[in-house]
């Protein structure tokens, strides 16, 4: 309790003095939270989070599934992806992405070793945007590979045996077995994945894009040479973000964890029950049933000679 009211006094301190310090300027972080300019800054990055998760996640996906093929080919290709993309920083990453048009001048579409059908100028096809998505994507997806298959193997071996002697095929077998059950298990890190992706979009300033929304409130805060509104500023709008993600990600663990984890009722409650039941109704517990089996005797119904108001040979005068 004196531990719990020091850190409430604690938290009103510290609140009390960050609203009286000068440097936080507030009344400049009311003027530019909703700034045009902030808030389409704000939707771009809302626009990168979900374009880079949804093919992080696809990808992801086949990765998973290269990872578990038996064929030791694709699943080498598989394994040097991951090592690749998980072992460099993504910002490193970005920064190549940005620099692909000096690496690759011309795009060539047509048969290797052959004259190509179309070429194309790299710099004409792929904008600073298309750059950023695709760099964000291609690392996220070596982290939802290693999370989509950690989840379909979770699942046990059993339940695909099952489905396979009912007469389901692979896929029925991966969408109404395998997959449902994973779910549980994918959820929970793939939103939080989805959460850290949404705050790694200030990288994209590597590629250089910079209509994000951290790069745009850098870009004001050069132009008013006030640096801690703005950054308060982005921050309202990333916790803002966050907090939505937040509370859709636990309504999407509670969709698929349901039958997962219920209190199963005490075995000897059961078991008491059980012969007590057993004692009033007359039947007999199943013996190797995994409890305590307690046989009782069945009392005898009643019978002519039990009934005080049936007369017997010495009351019959």
């Amino acid at each position: 309790m004196v531990f719990a009211t020091l850190l409430v006094l604690f938290f009103v301190v510290f609140v009390l003095d960050a609203a009286a310090r000068p440097a936080f300027d507030w009344p400049s972080v009311g003027k530019y939270v909703f700034d045009q300019r902030i808030s389409m800054a704000a939707f771009v990055t809302l626009q990168l989070t979900v374009y880079s998760m949804v093919i992080a996640i696809v990808l992801g996906v086949v990765l998973a599934v290269m990872r578990l093929s038996p064929n030791p080919v694709v699943k080498s290709l598989a394994w040097f992806y991951l090592w690749v993309f998980r072992g460099t920083p993504v910002y490193v990453q970005l920064v190549f992405w940005g620099l692909i048009s000096i690496i690759y001048q011309n795009i060539s579409v047509g048969i290797p070793f052959a004259e190509p059908w179309l070429v194309l100028e790299t710099d004409a096809v792929l904008s600073t945007f298309t750059l950023a998505v695709i760099g964000l994507a291609l690392n996220e997806a070596a982290y939802m590979a290693e999370i989509v298959r950690a989840g379909l193997l979770s699942v046990d071996k059993g339940q695909e045996e099952a489905a396979t002697a009912l007469g389901m095929s692979w896929a029925q077998t991966m969408r109404r077995i395998i997959i449902p059950q994973s779910m549980r298990v994918v959820i929970p890190p793939t939103g939080n994945e989805v959460i850290s992706m949404l705050k790694t979009t200030s990288l994209v300033t590597a590629v250089p894009f910079s209509f994000d929304l951290y790069t745009r409130s850098r870009d004001i805060s050069a132009e008013t040479f006030n640096v801690i509104p703005m950054l308060i500023v982005a921050s309202i709008w990333y916790l803002f973000f966050t907090s939505i993600l937040m509370v859709g990600q636990y309504f999407l663990e509670k969709r698929f964890a349901r039958g997962v984890g219920d209190r199963r009722p005490d075995r000897k409650a059961d078991g008491i029950t059980g012969a007590a039941t057993g004692a009033v109704t007359g039947l007999i517990p199943t013996i190797g049933g995994g409890q305590a089996t307690v046989v009782l005797p069945v009392p005898p119904a009643p019978g002519p000679a039990d009934d005080p108001t049936t007369p017997t040979e010495g009351d019959v005068r």
